[in-house]
């Protein structure tokens, strides 16, 4: 499945989004000094940008959404990035298999082992 996610970002038709909810939990997890966030959320959102993603907005449509969510996850990031997911609609690729339940447009898949 890694591959399928790696030709899906390289594809020059897809646009790939990255959601402003995920710039915004990096930064509340830097701030908490979580050793496994060491880059500064403003650096990652930038190299996003370079790579030539799109940033996604939190939006008052998905916003309110996740009202109606069921409680498959009590992560409020992982609610809110569902929700933008499913009124974009936009596939949304995760290890997290809790969220799985919520859309048919999440797409699973594992992390490869470090070498």
């Amino acid at each position: 499945m890694l591959k399928e996610v790696r030709e899906a970002i390289q594809e020059p038709e897809n646009e790939v989004l990255f959601s402003a909810a995920s710039i915004w939990e990096i930064a509340i997890k830097t701030r908490l000094r979580r050793t496994d966030f060491s880059e500064r959320p403003e650096r990652i959102a930038m190299e996003a940008i370079d790579v030539g993603f799109s940033e996604l907005p939190i939006g008052r449509r998905a916003a309110s959404v996740v009202a109606d969510l069921p409680m498959h996850h009590q992560d409020p990031f992982d609610r809110i990035i569902v929700a933008q997911a499913m009124t974009e609609p936009a596939h949304l690729y995760t290890v997290d298999r809790k969220l799985a339940p919520y859309s048919e447009l999440v797409r699973l898949f594992t992390r490869r082992a470090p070498p």
